[in-house]
């Protein structure tokens, strides 16, 4: 090594052919400069590819327009995210993973969602998926002599707790004066509840689709959600957002809306083609495991909206937080939770649906 103030000796090369003049040095550089452009012009594309991030989006199955996307690139390209879809049982399953931080964003039934804003999980309410009518439904089984609510007293009922459908299923009893000590209520997942059912280990449930669907192959329907909305429990699915994750991506979750929205209005268009036998209708049983025959009537069990609507004063413009908040104060009075908020519009955003319509 060159001690500090001496200057190298030669080197092999500059011994050969003497010192490199400066001009050459620049030359070399430029060129070599020249090249790692080049070069890093054709790796870009790839390193983004390969860097791209996955997004966990938590959804029900539920058999509805947007599952007609889910396996196409369109989320991904909208969102500019590879998109993981992950099947959750339940609402509650779903708060825990948000709460965790695992996932994002998700679907989450009103109910749910008024759980998860009391007890202060970070999570923001920005676009409602679907409202629920019949395609949640009390199911009484065949042989049952479940005919009324008034017939559920002694009897077995299945329903995954703290989802909308157990919403409707307590108000229902409430309206009734059914006392909930009045009948066995067993919480169980979707899944469980269909095996429950063969296994004549139930005598009715409160469930949507598909699994609605299986048990009405032996079963009668009893009421709907739609019903206990007239008495003062609406239901819907809504689709949530942490809410620091939405403030620093907001272009992936007006893209995640410009996607569904899509979806949902060509449903709304024209839903009389979509029968059975179509493209749309095959590809939603295909994603949900549902039977394409019974897919239309599923579809007619939930009110879809648009963008324009969702924003505006009856929907999450206005009377949503009012809604939220009346679900809230029900579901203390059921133990269900410990406190109710003041005002629930600050769980409440508009910005993806504005962001999406105004693009």
């Amino acid at each position: 090594m060159a001690r500090a103030g001496n200057r190298p000796g030669p080197s092999p090369k500059e011994a050969e052919n003497g010192p490199l003049n400066q001009q050459t040095r620049i030359d070399m550089f430029k060129k070599t400069a020249r090249y790692a452009t080049l070069a890093l012009i054709g790796l870009l594309p790839m390193a983004s590819a390969a860097s791209a991030e996955t997004l966990i989006i938590g959804n029900f199955g539920t058999p509805i327009p947007m599952m007609t996307k889910v396996n196409t690139e369109e989320y991904a390209k909208a969102m500019g995210y590879d998109v993981e879809w992950r099947k959750f049982a339940s609402g509650t399953d779903v708060i825990a993973a948000m709460a965790s931080g695992d996932v994002k964003l998700a679907a989450l039934g009103s109910s749910p969602f008024a759980i998860a804003a009391s007890q202060g999980v970070p999570i923001k309410l920005f676009m409602i998926g679907d409202v629920i009518g019949q395609a949640e439904s009390l199911i009484a089984h065949d042989g049952s002599g479940i005919s009324s609510l008034a017939d559920l007293k002694g009897k077995r009922v299945a329903v995954p707790v703290g989802s909308t459908a157990h919403f409707s299923l307590t108000g229902a009893l409430k309206h009734e004066g059914i006392s909930e000590s009045d009948l066995t209520i067993l919480s169980m997942s979707p899944d469980q509840i269909a095996a429950a059912w063969e296994q004549n280990a139930i005598d009715a449930a409160w469930i949507w689709d598909p699994v609605q669907s299986q048990l009405l192959k032996s079963g009668t329907r009893i009421m709907g959600a739609d019903e206990t909305a007239k008495w003062g429990y609406p239901t819907f699915d809504g689709w949530v957002v942490n809410s620091q994750w939405a403030e620093e991506h907001p272009e992936a979750v007006a893209g995640f809306v410009k996607v569904t929205a899509a979806a949902d209005a060509a449903y709304i268009d024209n839903k009389d083609a979509w029968t059975a036998d179509s493209a749309e209708v095959k590809e939603i049983a295909t994603n949900t495991g549902a039977d394409a025959a019974q897919v239309p009537g599923i579809l007619g069990g939930y009110t879809f909206l648009k963008p324009a609507d969702q924003v505006g004063a009856d929907w999450l413009g206005g009377a949503m937080a009012p809604a939220i908040k009346s679900t809230a104060e029900f579901l203390k009075e059921a133990g269900r939770i410990d406190s109710v908020a003041d005002d629930y519009s600050q769980f409440i955003t508009l910005k993806p649906l504005q962001d999406a319509m105004g693009e």
